[in-house]
Order: C-alpha cells, then sequence, then structure tokens
C-alpha cells in the first residue's frame, strides 16, 4: 500500500498527490498530517511552520497554503486532526543540503492527535506537547545520530570553559525572558542560568567545533524547558515573540 492508497482508503484527498503534504475528509471533517521522524519526539510532532511557505532555493512550496488551509479547519471548523509516522530521506538534497525532503517510508496507522500552535509553527501532540529534559552544556554526554555514529560533546573541563565564555560574552539575564536569579533572589541566585545549544545537538557532527559565544545562550531553566517541548526545538526568538503577543 502506497501513501496515496493509504490516504483514500480513509476517505481523504487533497488538491495534487505529488506535492501535497496534508489531506482532508470534509464529509467526516477531519485532516490527516504526515509526521516526520526527525520533526517527532515522542508523541508531538512539529506538522506544520511558516518558514515552509518558501524553499531552500526561494520558491514558494505549493503544498503550504493548502496545509495553511487545513490548519484552519482544525482551528476553526471543528474538524479533528490525525496522523501517520513518515521516515525522512535526504535523498533528494545536494551537498549543502539543499532540495526536497524524500519520503522513504511510512506507517500506515493513523492516530488522533490536538493541534497547537506555539510561535509560527503547529505541533500535532497527545494534548501535551512533549517533556523532553533540556541538555545543559556543563553536563558531559554523549548523542547518537542515527544507529551507527556516535558524537561526543567536550569533556567536562572543556564544556565548563565553553559555559564561563558564554557567559562573560551574554551576561547571566535569560535570553529570552530576562530573568535574572540574582536580582530575584539575592546573594543565592548568583552566577546562576541555564546555557542553551543553538545549534541542537542532534545535528552536531564529527567535525563540529563548538563556538561559545554563537553557539551557546543563556536561559532560565523555565525557557529552557520549553524550548526544548518541541522537535526540533524553539529558536530564541521564537519563544521570545510567543511570549510577547501573550503580554
Amino acid at each position: 500500500m502506497n501513501r496515496k492508497q493509504f490516504v483514500e482508503s480513509h476517505g481523504a484527498t487533497c488538491s495534487n498527490w505529488t506535492w501535497s503534504w496534508s489531506f482532508v475528509n470534509k464529509k467526516k471533517k477531519f485532516v490527516i498530517f504526515g509526521a516526520w521522524d526527525r520533526t517527532t519526539e515522542g508523541n508531538t510532532a512539529l506538522i506544520l511552520s511558516e518558514d515552509w511557505e518558501v524553499s531552500s532555493k526561494g520558491r514558494k512550496q505549493p503544498a503550504y497554503s493548502q496545509s495553511r488551509e487545513h490548519i484552519r479547519l482544525v482551528e476553526e471548523e471543528g474538524y479533528s486532526l490525525k496522523t501517520f509516522p513518515m521516515k525522512y530521506s535526504d535523498a533528494h538534497k545536494d551537498e549543502e543540503g539543499i532540495g526536497p525532503a524524500k519520503i522513504e517510508g511510512f506507517e500506515p496507522v493513523l492516530t488522533e492527535k490536538y493541534l497547537k500552535r506555539v510561535g509560527n509553527a503547529w505541533y500535532a501532540s497527545d494534548n501535551i506537547v512533549g517533556t523532553t529534559l533540556p541538555e545543559e552544556v556543563e553536563l558531559p554526554q554523549q548523542y547518537y545520530e542515527g544507529a551507527s555514529k556516535l558524537v561526543s560533546v567536550n569533556t567536562y573541563e572543556r564544556n565548563a570553559d565553553a559555559r564561563s565564555k558564554c557567559i562573560k560574552h551574554h551576561g547571566y539575564k535569560c535570553a529570552v525572558c530576562g530573568f535574572d536569579f540574582e536580582s530575584f533572589y539575592g546573594q543565592i541566585g548568583e552566577k546562576y542560568i541555564h546555557v542553551h545549544h543553538i545549534v541542537p545537538l542532534s545535528e552536531i557532527r564529527k567535525e563540529y567545533k563548538l563556538d561559545p559565544v554563537k553557539d551557546l545562550i543563556p536561559v532560565c531553566p523555565n525557557c529552557h524547558a520549553i524550548i526544548h517541548r518541541t522537535q526540533p526545538p524553539l529558536s530564541i526568538s521564537q519563544l521570545r515573540k510567543h511570549i510577547e503577543k501573550r503580554t
């Protein structure tokens, strides 16, 4: 069974089977999105972002407007949301990582989801956005890319040095909300802050060299946890704008 047959077996359709990202069953009032494995964390998947409106080559994506309309149906018309897992492949990308995504495979299983919007992106979740704990640069850990490649983040001594250089440049205030532990808690909060990897650890390659000023940023534990409640993690500016809209 291919993707088209699977979607049609649930009474859903789309504008174009070649480029569509989402599908709709108007009779039963539900929409279907594919959930890429690389944008899925636990039971939460990034299914659409305003950043996807234009491709890496600067061209408008024909699928975006259709998927945005499908999102509207869920948000405003009472449609339900369902997703199915898809496996991502870089087979169509060039050496610079530019090119369309390829579906390497998918699971013909639909799961009911809730729609959540964060900034300029929409997520499908089980009513609770992911609870992955954030990484701290001062902790020596190992991270895997796929099943075969091991990526080791710096030893404790070098991590501590990177953290120190990051904070020396940026200071101890949260880059998202501006919270200052010492100002609020006094002496007990002096020189306390989390340090966030701007470049997701999952994207770090063996030849990667950490730049403490460009690649790390101080954030409070609350903002750090929220940043990592989605996959991929929210950007500093994305979460900041989200907060500003709510205040």
